[in-house]
């Protein structure tokens, strides 16, 4: 999800462009966060031996500064900052969160200066370049790879096809784009990604912290309901969890338990990623049976050009505007598609591709907000069940 980009897929993200997330769980009592949800009067206690034990250091701290860590001295944790603490109590209220347990969680994050790199936008001037974005996916390797998976998991992907109208193309295609089919899902701690992007998120660009405390609170509420030791969870560096990169936020309102076993897995249960990936594209607008895409000439004066690629890939104008303003779409059935949006791709120093994008294209790029990605995660998808057909 969830975190919408641009013209890079999700590190989210890598949601949200974008890299990725594996969620695990410790064992009861492996870690402070199951002591503190097992025994609220140990975990005070414990909290209150730390801070005796750190007092000096914490006491010559700045305010704005993360504490360094007694433990791990190459890294530095949100500790008792104040502001970490308001925040951890603005998400307890927010969330319905136990606030000492909040705090507890909170306390334990980690600063990370990569995250901080790694959020910021790419240097101004880079030239977008389909071809180039494609190759990255459409591949030998991933395309193997993807067959593997539909094979393996094909009662679940003709399940999600049945309930939720979206093909099991489609969803092959986002889950081999977003993670290589589980295979790059990130290592960052969750906790640690969100609470830096929440309470030192870098200048620069826009700031999107509000949009991360929100996620580090849902993530919050999502460990206390599955019974996740927070510190566990892994992910991309924006937070983006499991197979599907799934922002917390996205699990808590559109992911299920596919399989029934009474828990959702986006990190380690295929049932359930593809279950909610087609959950997620359903809720944002498919619709069953229509095309992604058709075969479009754009209108060779500029003008009326610039006019149908001004609403970007929005759903705007009927097949019959399209053509009153020079479009030319090839496919026979476009004619009954509904609204459609020219697409523009652009290859660099070559010329632009183009295409007419659907309603159900559009909900692709619900998942991540571009073009590029959701061109690919389709062609992808196509070049899978080509590859399996093949071997019939």
């Amino acid at each position: 999800m969830h975190r919408p980009a641009a013209s890079r897929p999700p590190l989210r993200l890598p949601t949200w462009g974008l890299v990725l997330a594996l969620a695990a769980v410790l064992a009861p009592g492996a870690s402070q966060a199951a002591e503190t949800r097992r025994s609220p009067v140990a975990a005070k206690a414990a909290a209150k031996a730390a801070a005796k034990h750190r007092a000096g250091r914490a006491a010559k701290a700045p305010a704005h500064k993360p504490v360094r860590s007694d433990h791990e001295p190459d890294l530095v944790t949100y500790g008792r900052r104040d502001d970490a603490m308001q925040l951890a109590d603005t998400l307890a209220e927010r969330h319905g969160l136990d606030a000492d347990w909040t705090r507890a969680q909170l306390a334990q994050a980690r600063y990370l200066p990569v995250v901080t790199r790694l959020i910021m936008p790419p240097p101004a001037g880079t030239a977008k370049n389909w071809a180039a974005y494609r190759a990255r996916f459409i591949e030998p390797d991933r395309v193997r790879a993807g067959a593997a998976f539909w094979d393996a998991q094909a009662r679940w992907l003709d399940a999600a096809e049945q309930r939720y109208g979206v093909p099991a193309s489609v969803v092959v295609g986002i889950i081999g784009v977003e993670t290589f089919y589980g295979r790059v899902t990130g290592n960052f701690r969750v906790l640690d990604a969100l609470a830096t992007l929440s309470l030192d998120f870098p200048k620069g660009r826009k700031d999107r912290s509000e949009f991360f405390r929100d996620e580090l609170g849902q993530f919050l509420r999502l460990a206390a309901t599955e019974q996740l030791a927070p510190n566990a969870v892994k992910g991309s560096f924006a937070g983006a969890i499991g197979l599907g990169q799934f922002m917390p936020g996205s699990i808590n309102r559109f992911a299920v338990d596919f399989d029934e076993d009474g828990h959702i897995d986006m990190a380690a249960n295929p049932a359930d990623v593809i279950g909610s990936v087609a959950h997620y594209l359903a809720s944002h607008g498919w619709q069953r049976g229509l095309p992604t895409h058709h075969a479009i000439k754009p209108p060779v004066d500029t003008a009326d050009r610039a006019a149908l690629l001004a609403p970007d890939i929005l759903p705007s104008f009927t097949p019959t505007q399209m053509a009153a303003l020079g479009a030319v779409l090839d496919d026979a059935g476009a004619a009954s598609a509904g609204p459609l949006a020219l697409v523009e791709l652009q290859n660099g120093d070559a010329a632009p591709s183009y295409i007419a994008g659907t309603q159900n294209f559009y909900a692709v790029t619900r998942y991540n907000w571009s073009s590029y990605y959701a061109l690919s995660v389709i062609e992808l998808g196509q070049a899978v069940a080509a590859a399996r057909a093949a071997l019939r």
